[in-house]
């Protein structure tokens, strides 16, 4: 699962706007900015989210699920303690 924190991130990392994200995964607009105002996990449908995966992994974005180790080398941010801020 992604989560909104974790969407915006990825997004910002790879330098897009919320509309680029959409234009190159596929999605409408509305569809990004509903996921990122989510709280905790983000629900949709499936072929949504791979999309949005697959164009932030087109973009050199590594999404890493919470206790899992990094696969990829270069730079990165992770959370320490999700839903602290």
């Amino acid at each position: 699962m992604i989560t909104a924190d974790q969407l915006r991130a990825a997004r910002a990392l790879a330098g897009m706007d919320q509309r680029t994200l959409a234009e190159k995964a596929g999605v409408s607009l509305p569809t990004i900015q509903r996921m990122e105002a989510s709280a905790g996990n983000v629900r949709g449908v499936v072929e949504t989210l791979t999309k949005i995966v697959a164009a932030l992994d087109q973009a050199g974005i590594e999404l890493i699920g919470e206790n899992m180790p990094s696969q990829g080398q270069g730079r990165g941010v992770r959370l320490k303690q999700p839903g602290k801020r």
